[in-house]
This record gives C-alpha cells, structure tokens and sequence, in this order.
C-alpha cells in the first residue's frame, strides 16, 4: 500500500435543511489506489458522505482531497481529481450522442479536439463501448448507460473514483460486465453498494455506517468471517463464508 494518502476526513457532520443529522463526526482515511466500500442500510449516510468528496455537499469538520481542503476556492479542481458516477446514469448523460457526453468535461480542460478525439476513443475502449461514439445514450441499455456514464469520469483522468450504487437496476450479466470494468481501473476507488458480493469482488476494505455515524473500519475479509456484524447490518453470513472460500481459492489459484 501507498503511503501517500488522497483522502482524510475529520469529524464531519452534516445536517439536512430540515435539521435531520446525515453524518455524525464521520473520521476517515483513504490511501491511494485503495478500493473501500462504504455499506449500511437505507438513511445510513452513505451517498451523503460520497458527495462531500467533491464538495457537492459541505458539512462541519474537514474534508481534505489529495492535500487541498473542500472548500470553495478549490472546487474546481478538486472536481478535475474526483470523479463520481452517479446512481442513476441519466443524472450524468445530457448530450446528444455518446462522444459528446464523453468528450464534454475534456473540453472543459480546455484540452484541444485531436486529443479529445484520442481520449474519447481511449475510454470507450476501457469500458467496452468503442463504435458507440455516434449513438445517443439515452437509447442504449441500463448496463451500457452506466458505462458511458463511467467513461465520462475517465476522461477526466482523476486519481478518485467515487460509485454510488454502481450496480443498481442491473441483471447478473450486466452487473458482472461492469464490476469487471471497475477491477480493472488503478484508481483510488470508494464504492457505495447494498450488494455484498459487489464490495467483495471489488474492495479489500469496507467502511459500515448506521445512522450517520461509522460503525467499523475494517478489512474485507474480517468483515465476511463477522456473523455478528453481517448478521446486524443484513447481510447473509453463510453466503458471506461462501465468498470467502471463493476469494481464497480464487487467489490461490492465481498464485
């Protein structure tokens, strides 16, 4: 593991409009190229503590992202370095076609079309959608929207990838084609999901949070032999062993 870390969050908390608490004196520490899932039940705080990665959200405490603070002055560029796919993909896709909703932040940049071209071409590539560039998103699949929807942040080239629920609405074949798209991106990744076999095959770390507040910090693995704690925050223990036993033969194997 590095030692560099991206990530350091002290004591936040944030109150809804209404006054209704989110987050309660969240701590926490991500180092580079780590993948950490952040699970909980529904109203635990999660996507609230994703979106104050890139300031989308700011609350009380500290949030410092690869050693600049959020904080207004630094937005933009924190947003350049932060990348998060939302849920729902038609909340990211907004173009006409697919090139244009991908080569819409590399613009942005600044960065001129012959190198836009290249990149737009690159990513599609990575994400199992080259020839798609002409196509309107907004006519594919839920899998393939979700794609795209991943390819616009990885043409921003940005050290943190940030996933809310990247699986979601997706069949067995498309939730595997995508997870396995997520494997193989070097990134520092956080990866909020309600499935436990997504946080397995895409994190060795998993952060628990129950009303607002972070109950555990701990590896993968300690997490699956927990029937206590999978058992409070609902998850199936013996299909948690099972995972387990897949992990290990499946490392075994590739040793």
């Amino acid at each position: 593991m590095s030692s560099h870390k991206v990530i350091e969050i002290h004591h936040l908390s944030y109150h809804y409009p209404d006054g209704t608490a989110a987050l309660n004196d969240i701590d926490l520490e991500v180092w580079e190229h780590e993948s950490v899932a952040v699970l909980g039940p529904n109203g635990a705080g999660k996507s609230t503590l994703l979106y104050h990665l890139n300031g989308t959200l700011m609350g009380d405490g500290s949030v410092t992202i690869l050693g600049l603070p959020v904080e207004k002055r630094n937005l933009r560029e924190i947003r350049r370095r932060v990348g998060l796919v939302f849920q729902n993909p038609e909340d990211q896709l907004f173009c006409p076609t697919v090139f244009d909703d991908v080569a819409f932040g590399p613009l942005n940049m600044g960065l001129k079309m012959e190198s836009v071209r290249r990149e737009v071409e690159r990513v599609l590539e990575m994400v199992g959608l080259k020839g798609f560039e002409g196509r309107s998103a907004h006519h594919l699949s839920e899998g393939e929207k979700k794609r795209v929807a991943l390819a616009t942040v990885l043409s921003m080239n940005s050290e943190i990838l940030v996933f809310d629920e990247p699986t979601d609405n997706l069949d067995p074949a498309g939730s595997r084609l995508l997870v396995e798209r997520i494997q193989s991106i070097p990134q520092t990744k956080v990866i909020v999901t309600h499935h436990l076999a997504v946080a397995v095959d895409l994190c060795k770390r998993a952060i628990l949070l129950r009303e607002g507040k972070k109950v555990e910090d701990l590896p993968m693995e300690e997490l699956l032999r927990n029937r206590t704690l999978l058992v409070q925050f609902g998850f199936d223990p013996d299909f948690a062993q099972w995972m387990c036993d897949r992990r290990k033969t499946s490392e075994r194997i590739g040793s």
